[in-house]
């Protein structure tokens, strides 16, 4: 008798401990991982970042989130499968690719072509992390960092080597605290390409600004004929306000109101801006070698990581009036400057030097 009385205590005991565990100590098995390239309707029901969820309606491209539009609902964490988006442990990350054109909200992490991670610090409806970074900033995941401007292989004494009667305005701090808007510049490739890209961009700055000595236009006729007056923003700082500024020479209102799209600053109502922030200035450079096209046919930044040559990133600058034979003395002193700077930076210039 004592001893079925032990065993239904024994009994008792373990129900009651099974009972007081809490709902959390199994966590619930992950459903299907969500996909960008499926439509979901009302009740789909998809995993996410560690979490199951279901949709409240018909979706568009959303991803799962709590911050979002509403469309789905957060069912609670999951655990155990092939989610492929849970919060990164044990110094791993997992976080989805980066889709242009996708809503993302403040918080959500993805993964950049570059192979870098960035983190939305504010809501956008897919605006590129490297280049719209007010939207978006680095973000350090396990053994896996973005692009990093300490990383810049152009030191202090080599850039005064190359630039040893600059105007003080053109700071290389301005020029290291601009590197964080474009994260792929200089940083892309092996160390060759690397160092190839920092000297190609520099020499032609050089050359669009004399050895880093002006600013701004020097030609002040020039000054009102840069508003192109059929956009619809017209030019809100003035007939005469979007004259060339900066490493290089930033002119027009249209490229003003670009470039400050893409910076998270307005520069059609403060194109002084690019004049009197070296970081800005700097800033703007790059937004042009890393997206503009120009009168070529590609950045000069993909021509010179994907091995077209120097020549190409004069053709992206100034094409139209120095390539093809259009003007080989002008075109010849980039690509001298450009010798001259992969030779202080401890490189070799590549091949396709002229266009």
């Amino acid at each position: 008798m004592k001893r079925l009385l032990a065993l239904l205590s024994a009994v008792v005991t373990a129900l009651a401990v099974a009972v007081l565990l809490p709902a959390s100590a199994s966590a619930a098995a992950c459903g299907t991982p969500w996909s960008a390239a499926t439509a979901y309707t009302g009740g789909a029901a998809v995993s996410y970042n560690g979490h199951n969820w279901n949709a409240k309606w018909w979706t568009q491209n959303e991803p799962p989130s709590t911050g979002g539009t509403g469309v789905w609902a957060d069912q609670g964490s999951c655990g155990g499968s092939t989610d492929p988006t849970p919060t990164p442990t044990s110094g791993t990350c997992n976080y989805p690719a980066w889709v242009a054109g996708r809503a993302y909200v403040a918080g959500d992490i993805v993964r950049y072509t570059n192979g870098g991670y960035y983190r939305a610090t504010h809501d956008n409806p897919g605006y590129d992390p490297v280049i719209s970074t007010w939207y978006w900033e680095p973000y350090g995941c396990g053994s896996t960092q973005p692009p990093n401007p300490g990383g810049f292989p152009v030191s202090q004494a080599q850039f005064d080597q190359m630039f040893p009667g600059r105007n003080s305005f053109y700071t290389y701090q301005g020029l290291l605290d601009a590197l964080g808007a474009y994260p792929g510049f200089a940083a892309t490739g092996s160390d060759t390409v690397r160092r190839q890209e920092a000297a190609a961009f520099l020499a032609n700055v050089s050359h669009e600004t004399g050895g880093l000595v002006y600013v701004v236009e020097q030609n002040t006729a020039n000054y009102p004929h840069y508003c192109d007056t059929s956009q619809p923003y017209g030019c809100p700082a003035g007939q005469a306000a979007y004259y060339g500024r900066g490493p290089i020479q930033l002119s027009w209102n249209f490229n003003y109101k670009a470039a400050g799209d893409a910076l998270g600053i307005d520069l059609l109502n403060n194109p002084n801006l690019v004049q009197t922030d070296p970081a800005v200035a700097w800033k703007t450079g790059l937004w042009y070698w890393n997206t503009q096209n120009g009168p070529g046919t590609m950045t000069a930044h993909n021509a010179m990581v994907n091995g077209y040559g120097f020549g190409e990133t004069i053709r992206s600058i100034n094409g139209s009036l120095e390539c093809n034979g259009n003007n080989t003395a002008q075109m010849q002193h980039r690509i001298s400057l450009y010798q001259s700077f992969v030779q202080i930076l401890g490189t070799v210039p590549g091949g396709n030097l002229s266009c």
